[in-house]
């Protein structure tokens, strides 16, 4: 897709499980649109990678950060002397002391068939004039490895997030404080008035009953679910952590009977 923003690179966080020396992804997080990018880098919004990471793992706790992917313009599919600067520090936070790191560059051949998936090389994919290059860093390399690939097939489990990632990235920072504050805060995608939103659930110590907060463009809808009944809440607070505590505060002050 065309857009002002063409010329810089941009990239994914990679979310998967380890198991010995290989590695699985099944979970890929856009840099985002309030990512930090230009012709020659690209940093990703971390907040917004932190929620995001957390709200994926919200169903697996077994999901660990396993590298990132990013995009180079032109024809330079190996990591460059900035990439290794960085990443070598980088991979010292990870399990294992060891990342997984692909490099994608819009030069490949045409396929060979139209439309499938090739590999020239066992470390580099090819399709649709797109090619990605892998490789793998640990802590104390002096230079990348190439990483040999192999597609299996599965979804990705971040997909669902794509079409809120504007509101994720918008919140991303109260949002984040709020699960680390309070127990047991989920997280998910629902329909919306107008289309996808995002939803925060926090149950509550009654029996089926969750407040939730509705995120959708600009507005922020405060509700109370009890069993099947919904009872919307007049809080005009779009600081959502804020409006949370706002709410607890308010049940806690109604009467046992009066809910």
């Amino acid at each position: 897709m065309a857009s002002d923003r063409g010329h810089e690179e941009t990239g994914w966080a990679l979310l998967g499980y380890r198991d010995g020396d290989s590695a699985t992804v099944v979970a890929t997080l856009p840099a985002g649109a309030e990512r930090q990018a230009g012709a020659a880098h690209v940093r990703f919004n971390p907040e917004a990678q932190a929620l995001a990471s957390r709200m994926v793992r919200q169903n697996d706790k077994r999901l660990t950060l396993l590298g990132v992917a990013h995009t180079h313009p032109g024809s330079l599919r190996r990591p460059s002397d900035g990439d290794f600067r960085g990443d070598v520090q980088w991979v010292k936070q990870l399990r294992g002391g060891t990342g997984v790191f692909g490099i994608g560059t819009a030069d490949a051949l045409n396929d060979p068939q139209p439309g499938v998936l090739w590999q020239p090389r066992p470390h580099r994919q090819c399709q649709g004039g797109l090619s990605w290059s892998w490789y793998s860093l640990a802590t104390g390399d002096r230079a990348y490895h190439s990483l040999p690939v192999e597609v299996t097939l599965g979804p990705d489990l971040a997909l669902p997030l794509r079409p809120v990632w504007d509101l994720i990235e918008a919140h991303a920072d109260r949002l984040d404080r709020l699960a680390r504050q309070l127990n047991r805060v989920g997280f998910e995608v629902v329909a919306g008035k107008s289309g996808p939103a995002l939803a925060v659930n926090v149950p509550l110590t009654e029996p089926d009953t969750v407040a939730r907060v509705v995120l959708e463009g600009k507005e922020v809808r405060y509700l109370l679910l009890q069993g099947d009944n919904v009872l919307a809440a007049d809080l005009p607070e779009s600081r959502v952590d804020q409006g949370v505590f706002m709410l607890l505060a308010e049940l806690a002050a109604r009467p046992r009977d009066a809910a």
